[in-house]
């Protein structure tokens, strides 16, 4: 009787302890709340294991307080954007060297106030979408850097092009040039220990991103998903490439379709930046932005370019704010790339009351998964969108991972995020807005290319025929698209 007793008080204590577990998983992840109450109902269906889950790979809680402290640091380039705005409030027609791109202004001056970008008016932009093209570029600039070299990329492959890469660096380090290089804890995880020995030997530095917590990898979130490269203050590339030879098209998903901006100018400097909050955040070494970071540029009518960052430590989404203002402010033409599509409301909105209202919108998307659970949550979402009128096109050359939108052949935008929440919320990304009628026009231009030689439509009728197996893992794969 005592032993039937005791069980009843012990099963109704433990029950008491899950529904408090459960209200800190609420009070913890209370800006989601869409995603708060999946996390419950795994609390409810599997008592403290759910709730160990979530703290593995849910909770956003500590993560935001630690990157909070990150977004401090940005506040010196807020009066430099105040400066701005007032100039851009204060402009006539005759101060616009391109009229056409007058109505991008409230963009520019959104992305000054949300996340401090600054406008920068004097860069050579070269654009990429084969990564040979790049990363040839790319070696080159390493060679001729002569003060330092900056590096941020979320991932380094063991494999030829890794190691050329990081050889290549060694090689700056040991002739005097100050080389140091941000990698991401997880997306380098894979790598052997001694994988950067050679650089860190000839006295390079490299820092691992949010690599552990409690001892281990364990974080899916909160990735530092940039790819950044600044040569000497005066060069920097960004873009959707990683590192290895997967990205020069020799992985097992074929061809690799990607696009990445080599920017020299001044807009190398906001690079410089972000890298340098970045670095001194993760090692808590801060800088005082030394002279020899940031040399003179010279001045010249050239691109204008936004240097828009988005993260845990973002008080908006700047990045997913552009693209929904860049689709609100076409007339013409939408043309978007990405390899996931898992957009949230506002933008899926925008996209439909673009296409209904005239404007040409098409999505390119890949034909072949490399994530099985995004892939078919992004073709549910898709296929949404080809009620209202937008056109989607299969990239079937390979692989598609580019991540870009060009609006009317004018305004441009190339860089790390997705089209999908992970980037609009928990991931570090950083995108070059550009505004150029040259740079548009080829962003364009390469993107019909893809359309007349590498794709396929995917129709209305194509995509209400599809099969129940293919609704199937759409239906699974749509129930968690938003597991946060």
């Amino acid at each position: 009787m005592l032993e039937e007793y005791l069980t009843g008080w012990i099963i109704l204590l433990l029950f008491l302890i899950n529904i408090g577990l459960m209200f800190i998983i609420i009070y913890m992840n209370r800006r989601y709340p869409t995603t708060t109450l999946f996390w419950v109902a795994i609390a409810a269906i599997l008592p403290y294991i759910g709730f160990i889950i979530f703290l593995l790979l849910g909770q956003t809680y500590f993560t935001d307080k630690r990157f909070h402290l990150k977004a401090e640091d940005d506040a010196k380039i807020q009066l430099k954007a105040e400066e701005q705005i007032k100039i851009l409030e204060e402009l006539t027609e005759e101060d616009v060297r391109n009229p056409e791109l007058k109505r991008f202004h409230e963009m520019a001056r959104m992305l000054l106030i949300n996340d401090g970008a600054l406008i920068t008016e004097n860069n050579e932009v070269k654009v990429y979408s084969d990564g040979n093209e790049k990363f040839d570029d790319m070696f080159e600039d390493i060679e001729k850097a002569k003060e330092h070299i900056h590096i941020e990329y979320y991932i380094f492959r063991n494999d030829e092009l890794g190691k050329k890469f990081v050889s290549a660096l060694a090689a700056k380090a040991r002739e005097g040039v100050e080389v140091r290089v941000l990698k991401d804890g997880v997306g380098c995880k894979a790598l052997p220990k001694n994988f950067f020995k050679d650089l860190t030997d000839a006295g390079g530095e490299v820092v691992g991103f949010f690599e552990r917590w409690m001892g281990v990898y364990i974080r899916i979130n909160h990735r530092n998903h940039r790819k950044i490269a600044i040569f000497d203050g005066r060069i920097a590339y960004i873009g959707g490439y990683n590192i290895g030879v997967e990205y020069l098209g020799q992985g097992p998903l074929g061809n690799w379709r990607d696009a990445a901006v080599r920017i020299e100018g001044h807009a190398a400097l906001l690079a410089q930046i972000r890298f340098m909050l970045d670095w001194s955040f993760e090692t808590g070494k801060l800088r005082d932005f030394e002279p020899k970071y940031f040399p003179e540029q010279d001045e010249a009518e050239k691109a204008a370019v936004q240097i828009v960052s988005s993260g845990p430590d973002s008080v908006d989404e700047s990045i997913k704010h552009a693209y929904v203002k860049m689709i609100n402010t076409a007339k013409e033409s939408v043309y978007i790339q990405t390899p996931y599509f898992v957009p949230d409301a506002a933008v899926a909105d925008a996209l439909r009351i673009a296409a209904m209202s005239g404007v040409d919108v098409r999505m390119m998307i890949p034909c072949k998964p490399d994530h099985m659970f995004i892939y078919w949550a992004g073709y549910a979402h898709v296929g949404w969108l080809l009620e209202n009128g937008v056109r989607a096109f299969k990239y079937d050359d390979g692989f598609i991972h580019a991540k870009t939108i060009v609006v009317d052949g004018l305004v441009g935008s190339v860089g790390s995020a997705n089209w999908d929440i992970r980037s609009f919320k928990l991931n570090f990304e950083t995108n070059a807005f550009v505004y150029d009628p040259e740079v548009g026009a080829d962003l364009k231009k390469r993107y019909e290319d893809d359309l007349e030689n590498r794709c396929s439509e995917l129709t209305l009728d194509d995509y209400r025929s599809r099969s129940n197996i293919i609704k199937m893992k759409e239906t699974f794969a749509l129930l968690f698209s938003d597991l946060l």
